[in-house]
C-alpha cells in the first residue's frame, strides 16, 4: 500500500474526523472508502456514456426498432402470447 499526502480544506477534515469517530474507524480507511465507491462511480459513468455513444451509433445507422412494435412487445407480457422482444432494423 502506498501513501499519499492530501491537503483537506478545514470543513472536510472536521467531516471526515466526525464520520471516522462515529464509525470508530481511521481517517486513512474512511479516505479509502470513499475514494473507492468515487472510482468505481466514475467507471460505471463511462461505462454509459460508451454505451451510449454506441447506442447512438447504432441509431444513426438505421439499427432501430419502431415504437409501435416495442409496444406491441410490452401489451404482451403476461399474456398467454406473449411475444419475443422485437429486433432492430439493419
Amino acid at each position: 500500500m502506498s501513501v499519499t499526502t492530501v491537503r483537506l480544506q478545514s470543513e472536510v477534515e472536521q467531516h471526515l474526523d466526525a464520520i471516522a469517530s462515529r464509525l470508530h474507524r481511521s481517517k486513512g480507511w474512511v479516505i479509502n472508502q470513499a475514494l473507492t465507491e468515487y472510482i468505481e462511480k466514475q467507471q460505471r459513468e463511462q461505462e454509459r456514456w460508451q454505451q451510449t455513444l454506441e447506442a447512438m451509433e447504432s441509431a444513426a445507422q438505421g439499427k432501430v426498432v419502431d415504437a409501435s412494435e416495442v409496444h406491441g412487445w410490452l401489451k404482451s407480457w403476461g399474456s398467454d402470447n406473449e411475444k419475443g422482444a422485437p429486433g432492430a432494423g439493419k
